[in-house]
């Protein structure tokens, strides 16, 4: 499973980059479960990888604040009972979330008002929902 791990198609992980470690999975299971390691532990180092453009890293090394240990990245995978299932998830949820962190930021929202017309048009609405329910009041008789 030594292949490169494509996260965007600028950004390609080099497999030499990435590290994994297996070991036991938890969780219920019968006599197999004690001797295969299908947890699969995926690290790759954010802050050193020479993979990884300056303006990029920067921009993911603070989006991913949260999930870095030493500027490390560390995914763990465990849902499946076979190792190689496993490998693949871990390395799909690797590229999810470099691919989120290296997205390009929204676009700054500039703050506008409402139109005289719109004003007016809204003034005018309330107006006659104003008068709509006068004319539902029950008035006593003189």
């Amino acid at each position: 499973m030594a292949e490169d791990l494509t996260v965007t198609r600028t950004l390609v992980i080099p497999a030499s980059e990435l590290r994994e470690r297996f070991s036991r999975s938890s969780g219920p299971g019968g006599q197999h479960v004690n001797t295969t390691d299908s947890r699969v532990g995926l690290s790759f180092d954010l802050v050193n990888s020479p993979s990884v453009p300056e303006g990029l890293r920067t921009r993911m090394l603070d989006r991913l604040a949260g999930r870095l240990v030493d500027g490390v990245l560390t995914i763990a995978a465990s849902e499946h009972r076979a190792q190689l299932q496993n490998r693949v998830a871990a390395r799909e949820h690797l590229a999810s979330l470099l691919r989120d962190a290296a997205a390009a930021p929204p676009p700054v929202r500039r703050a506008t008002k409402p139109s005289r017309g719109a004003k007016e048009r809204r003034i005018a609405a309330k107006k006659r929902r104003g008068i709509t329910k006068r004319n539902r009041r029950d008035f006593p008789d003189d």
